[in-house]
């Protein structure tokens, strides 16, 4: 082949690449514009989004120095998802965080936190008090707590709820749960919030089936003259067992059973882009509601620029993407990219201040951030 051909050629091929890849990171970027249940495969793209960014980014150095001008793919695409980027990663270098709260302020703890680790609390239970000490270290003042175990009848229960409340100086609950799914005789399995303002009214909601990721809670607390409706939820998870865990970890595919291996966790993948479609439809409709400011935190087991992310959060300030940085990540596991969990908040509610704190007590990480009510 001459050589003049094959340059041809070689700088057509990379183009093509380059441009393949500035679409799938489009797609990935805007899938919230789309319905999951019939395009529920643009949540694998989202998922990507961060790497396919990285690709175009190298292709920017690539073009340095075969072909300056065909930058403008990478640059252009870039410059479309402006938005969508700085919701994957702000674009701040470092972000700072004051553990001393302001009286004025409002502080908002979100955390799954893994059932408080209640089956290792005979041999470890050290790990339960060393939890408590965190969030008593941080005083939020509104917390939003998933996947929370706790009994509120038998005092002599390990997470007795009343006694948590003392623990933490905490005012008053919401504990939601469905009684099919109790952990054991004297523990449910559901969401908690808990707050240091009185709580006015108290509210579950929940849809068929029933299950854990179909109900939600919210409740309207003041302070002061002013009442904020504070939504706790849980979107649905994906189940991965550890056997799907540790293929992520290595992927092969080299026979059958690693093929079938793939299918799962994509099957997977896929129940959970369609549920949390209907859930973040159900949620953002009594978010739109509320007659108060409202705060949102929980476990979105989705990233940003996913449908349930841009629907749950339309028209509010993502705290992550107004005072964080980097990646921020929540999910110890799997990926660095994994910002699943977050805080929202009504645009009257102003961002002071945000941070994930990256203590392995549970397999998320707590978030926190800092509002204060700009009437």
């Amino acid at each position: 082949m001459p050589k003049s051909l094959f340059r041809r050629f070689t700088k057509k091929f990379f183009i093509i690449i380059n441009l393949i890849i500035a679409v799938l990171f489009l797609l990935g970027c805007y899938s919230n514009w789309f319905n999951p249940t019939s395009f529920w495969f643009l949540g694998l793209l989202t998922l990507g989004a961060f790497y396919l960014l990285l690709l175009l980014l190298g292709f920017i150095l690539f073009w340095l120095f075969i072909k300056p001008s065909w930058c403008i793919i990478s640059l252009a695409t870039m410059l479309l998802a402006y938005k969508p980027i700085t919701q994957i990663i702000p674009l701040r270098l470092s972000s700072s965080f004051v553990k001393t709260k302001q009286p004025n302020n409002i502080r908002v703890m979100s955390w799954n936190v893994e059932h408080f680790d209640i089956l290792e609390y005979k041999t470890h239970p050290e790990k339960k008090q060393q939890m408590l000490d965190l969030i008593n270290e941080y005083e939020p003042d509104i917390a939003f707590f998933q996947e929370m175990v706790g009994g509120i009848k038998n005092e002599q229960a390990i997470n007795y709820i009343p006694k948590m409340v003392n623990q933490l100086n905490f005012e008053d609950y919401h504990y939601s749960f469905n009684d099919k799914l109790d952990f054991d005789a004297n523990h449910h399995f559901g969401i908690i919030l808990f707050s240091k303002y009185p709580i006015i009214k108290k509210q579950i909601v929940q849809f068929f089936p029933n299950d854990y990721n179909s109900i939600f809670q919210y409740a309207d607390v003041v302070k002061d003259a002013d009442t904020f409706r504070v939504f706790n939820i849980h979107l649905q998870s994906l189940k991965f067992s550890n056997s799907n865990l540790q293929y992520i970890e290595k992927p092969t595919v080299k026979d059958e059973i690693d093929l079938q291996k793939t299918k799962n966790i994509i099957s997977k993948l896929k129940t959970g882009f369609i549920k949390r479609k209907v859930q973040a439809d159900r949620i953002a409709e009594e978010i739109a509601k509320s007659p108060y400011p409202v705060i949102i935190g929980g476990d979105f087991n989705d990233l940003a620029n996913s449908y349930a992310y841009n629907t749950i959060g339309k028209n509010l300030s993502n705290s992550f993407a107004e005072k964080g940085s980097g990646l921020g990540r929540t999910f110890s596991g799997i990926s660095p990219t994994l910002r699943i969990d977050n805080i929202f908040a009504s645009k009257q509610l102003q961002v002071l201040q945000y941070t994930c704190l990256k203590k392995k007590l549970s397999d998320h990480y707590p978030i926190i951030a800092d509002f204060k009510f700009e009437k």
